[in-house]
């Protein structure tokens, strides 16, 4: 039987967050076996994968020896892609600062609560020309996100999206931005043949805040394996993203044959 190429951990179910990912996944035609945020990584084949992909999915879930089999796959070529969450790099209950996996991400992981819950505007910049922000309107229409893991890229890592916080005030009846700070939010780096990512926003609410529905044009729906609606630059990025890690050549548009759209 053939290798699936993707191997997905976390984000609950493919009932619930995981079905984000799930769907753009099946949307780009990219096969992929799924272990839920509960189940420890057991039986799946770790071998002849082309990506790794671990979001909210906590270290305790995952033996040393499998973390060392994945860390020798991305030395091979294999990529290595995390996804914030409460259950990733930190969080409140990833822990994966000083385990073999977080070691080889792009990142340092601190060893505390990195969450950070935005309730005022966070808004996404693009900081590098990289093959992952293509030609999405990064500066024209920025997309904002809900929440993020506080990270540092490592010194010979690309930082390529950062987030920038405001804090908003109405005077006089006028709404007023003032920029507060700003954090890495993709950083991009290497292993061996393999490439890493970490992102630090989740795919799925409600990190994902608006960026979910990033987007001027038809709405994008898949219905494999649940029905999601999103936008269609949200789309883009994400396969943008998947893509590249995966080294797979990266398209111009979201195309496949389950896609469906449908006005704004």
């Amino acid at each position: 039987m053939t290798q699936k190429p993707v191997l997905y951990l976390g984000d609950t179910s493919l009932e619930t967050a995981a079905r984000y990912l799930a769907g753009l996944l099946t949307l780009s035609d990219l096969g992929f076996d799924y272990v839920p945020s509960d189940e420890n990584l057991n039986g799946q084949q770790l071998t002849g994968r082309k990506l790794f992909v671990l979001s909210d999915y906590p270290a305790a879930r995952m033996s040393e020896r499998k973390q060392l089999e994945i860390v020798r796959q991305v030395e091979l070529g294999a990529g290595l892609l995390m996804i914030g969450g409460w259950e990733s790099f930190w969080g409140q209950d990833g822990k994966w600062g000083g385990t073999p996996i977080g070691s080889i991400l792009p990142v340092h992981i601190a060893k505390h609560d990195d969450r950070m819950n935005c309730d005022q505007p966070a808004l996404v910049r693009c900081v590098a020309e990289h093959p992952i922000c293509g030609t999405l309107p990064w500066d024209s229409r920025p997309p904002m996100i809900g929440g993020f893991n506080r990270l540092t890229a490592k010194d010979d890592a690309t930082v390529v999206l950062e987030v920038e916080r405001f804090a908003a005030q109405n005077k006089n009846d006028s709404m007023k931005f003032a920029s507060l700070d700003r954090h890495p939010l993709l950083v991009v780096g290497a292993l061996g043949r393999g490439r890493t990512a970490a992102l630090a926003t989740d795919l799925a609410p409600h990190w994902v805040g608006g960026l979910v529905d990033w987007g001027t044009g038809p709405r994008v729906i898949t219905h494999t394996p649940e029905t999601i609606e999103v936008g269609e630059y949200y789309a883009q990025f994400v396969q943008n993203l998947v893509n590249w890690t995966a080294a797979i050549k990266i398209a111009s548009t979201p195309t496949s044959s389950s896609m469906a759209t449908a006005p704004r």
